[in-house]
């Protein structure tokens, strides 16, 4: 099965994806890191981010790994970019603050897509972002679209910075998630939205446990198990 699953940011949906993939024994890929890994490197090599011809060819060009965690340090998957690791480095807050425009590039989108649906051809997938039910996977087994109250989802990503050792102002954090929904669903390429046959589950309230045994069992009856 092929088994989306879209939201906002910090609505659960990279946690949700690795533990149901790893409950059904698939692959999990977020496709997110993707965008972030094109922002890292616009920004390492000095490319401006207003410059959308220039990041476009930047990701036309970049080869991005994205496997299963290779250090014992927190991460989820290593993601690599032209070889270099920098699973940690597109958590920076130079990228946060980037990477939507980035991400509402044309351009870079469809050089992003092309390689998701690569990763996807063939085989049993979870994969996470914010248009894979609209875009990248519009023939999905399964949609998935989990939300959360901004403040809600502002407060895991402070704690999540807090507990990597990161200095983190709690109204700051809560602005720059009001600006990423804003940016991300105002898009003109793919915007962020539910697809028409998406099952929207409110996690705002819920427990990880609690949404990945929901999303499971949505799961087990479009599957006839």
């Amino acid at each position: 099965m092929a088994i989306a699953i879209d939201g906002p940011a910090a609505s659960g949906k990279s946690t949700v994806g690795q533990a149901l993939a790893e409950r059904l024994g698939c692959l999990y890929f977020d496709t997110g890191v993707m965008y972030r890994a094109v922002t890292w490197a616009a920004l390492d090599r000095g490319i401006a981010i207003d410059d959308e011809a220039a990041v476009t060819a930047l990701a036309e060009g970049l080869f991005i790994e994205v496997t299963e965690g290779t250090a014992d340090d927190g991460r989820q998957v290593t993601v690599l970019a032209d070889g270099v690791d920098i699973t940690w480095a597109i958590r920076k807050r130079a990228v946060d603050l980037n990477v939507s425009p980035v991400s509402a590039y044309a351009g870079v989108r469809r050089a992003m897509v092309a390689q998701q649906r690569r990763v996807a051809a063939g085989r049993a997938v979870v994969m996470v972002g914010r248009d894979i039910g609209t875009v990248v996977l519009p023939d999905a087994d399964l949609k998935i679209y989990l939300d959360a109250t901004v403040e809600e989802r502002a407060r895991r990503r402070w704690r999540e910075l807090l507990e990597r050792g990161k200095a983190a102002d709690w109204p700051d954090v809560l602005t720059l998630m009001r600006r990423r929904d804003r940016i991300d669903s105002s898009r003109e390429v793919a915007p962020l939205r539910a697809a028409e046959d998406a099952v929207i589950l409110d996690t705002t309230n819920l427990t990880v446990d609690e949404v990945v045994d929901e999303a499971e069992r949505l799961v087990r009856d479009r599957a006839g198990t």
